[in-house]
């Protein structure tokens, strides 16, 4: 068996922004990828965060990505595989992670808290972790989820890359609502002022208070206007 390569971690968020914080990803899964990675600028905190998904809702979406939530089905951690249509009929939060990736780290404690605070509101938290499955049981024995984590090396990959996210960086949200409609694709570190205000309007989508289109208006002028934003 080939030995494994070596890894480097992307960090970096694919959001408007400044400064790069970020590495390229030199590791087996990127270079079997039809489109390699490169360095994606960001500003980091609440600001960045804030102008990325402002930038989604007020274009209604990227050109890429679909207005429906992609099809994939993963292995969860016991080696069982799973569609993501299982989920059908819930709000979803979707978080692609890596265990290597220190903001997707610091976003686990804020994940476990909301599956246990929204779960009986139907919405629910996934963890897609593109990474070796070795790694991924490993770190989730000493950091335990309470959500459902998937996981996938080259299949991962392109499980991202089907939320029409081109140049995969980690961390970042997609959430959409319980008919499955993508309302936003959020960039970076999701940090808990962020998560409510997306998930109050993911709210006001299921109970027909709001369309896909004001949602991401609405999301746009709840970040904007959080403090540091």
């Amino acid at each position: 068996m080939a030995s494994r390569p070596l890894r480097l971690a992307f960090a970096g968020l694919a959001v408007l922004g400044a400064t790069v914080i970020g590495a390229l990803l030199y590791d087996r899964l990127v270079r079997q990828a039809a489109q390699p990675a490169t360095a994606t600028r960001s500003a980091p905190g609440r600001a960045a965060a804030a102008g990325a998904a402002q930038a989604f809702a007020m274009r209604g979406e990227l050109p890429t990505v679909p207005a429906q939530r992609p099809l994939f089905t993963l292995a969860d951690t016991a080696g069982r595989r799973h569609s993501i249509t299982e989920w059908d009929g819930k709000a979803l939060v979707v978080n692609f992670w890596a265990t290597w990736c220190a903001p997707c780290r610091r976003e686990l404690p804020l994940l476990n808290q909301l599956q246990g605070e929204f779960a009986s509101r139907g919405i629910q938290v996934l963890g897609v972790a593109v990474d070796f499955a070795d790694d991924v049981r490993a770190f989730t024995r000493e950091f335990p989820v309470a959500y459902p984590i998937l996981i996938g090396e080259q299949d991962g990959l392109d499980a991202a890359r089907a939320f029409g996210v081109a140049t995969v960086v980690f961390p970042f949200t997609a959430f959409s609502d319980s008919r499955g409609r993508i309302i936003t694709v959020h960039m970076g570190e999701l940090h808990e002022p962020e998560a409510r205000a997306i998930l109050g309007v993911v709210g006001k989508v299921d109970a027909g208070a709001l369309a896909p289109d004001e949602a991401r208006r609405a999301i746009a002028a709840a970040l904007a206007a959080l403090p540091g934003a």
